[in-house]
């Protein structure tokens, strides 16, 4: 089954760089590459892409923006959205994740982490770069230790590893192999957790642990 992806990127470059690395794939197909928000907007709600890969800084509507518009709360059928950034976008990166982006790349992370990205997006095992997830929510969560927005319901000692596996930027995959369960029970551990904490994706369990002191 071809993932259908949309590229949204100021920099005309970039836009062919990362069209020629996906379309080179056979499960991987994109069906639109443009160079502002507003397009990427107008776009995604006509194609209904499968992925949208949004840079944070262009014209007219900043990716934070479109992500709001196409994952953000209160929207139906949210498009999963995987945001391209640098580390001098500290603050816009932690608006995009509460804005509903399910994914972090970095602009420098070579082919191979871009096409990991956008499959795992795709299939809801979102990617978030080991770099970003360590080195970005630490910082920003300095202010606000142990300030985190209580769980629903408490979290057991086995949510409680995968939760910190999960704010160090491993996989399901990873977070199977370093605790020894299968693949089905780390998504049944993970859908318990963002019931729970009352959160949509793994960028929040995240930021959640962060924020809470769970990891540190």
């Amino acid at each position: 089954m071809t993932t259908r992806v949309l590229i949204a990127d100021d920099q005309a470059l970039v836009r062919t760089g990362f069209q020629m690395i996906l379309d080179a794939q056979p499960d991987l197909e994109v069906v639109a590459a443009v160079a502002d928000g507003a397009e990427a907007v107008e776009h995604a709600r006509r194609l209904r892409p499968d992925v949208c890969l949004l840079d944070i800084r262009m014209p007219r509507l900043d990716g934070l923006e479109v992500t709001r518009l196409l994952a953000g709360p209160g929207v139906e059928n949210p498009i999963r959205v995987v945001i391209v950034t640098t580390f001098d976008l500290d603050e816009y990166v932690y608006g995009a994740l509460r804005s509903g982006a399910c994914g972090f790349l970095l602009k420098d992370s070579g082919p191979a982490l871009l096409i990991e990205a956008v499959r795992a997006a795709a299939v809801g095992d979102a990617l978030v770069s080991p770099s970003i997830t360590v080195r970005l929510l630490e910082h920003l969560s300095r202010p606000v230790r142990n300030a985190g927005r209580p769980a629903h319901e408490p979290l057991t000692e086995r949510e409680l590893d995968v939760v910190r596996l999960v704010a160090r930027g491993r996989t399901n995959h990873e977070v199977g192999a370093e605790l020894f369960v299968s693949l089905s029970t780390v998504k049944t551990h993970m859908a318990s957790i963002q019931s729970k904490l009352g959160v949509r994706n793994r960028v929040e369990v995240a930021a959640w642990a962060w924020e809470s002191g769970v990891v540190g």
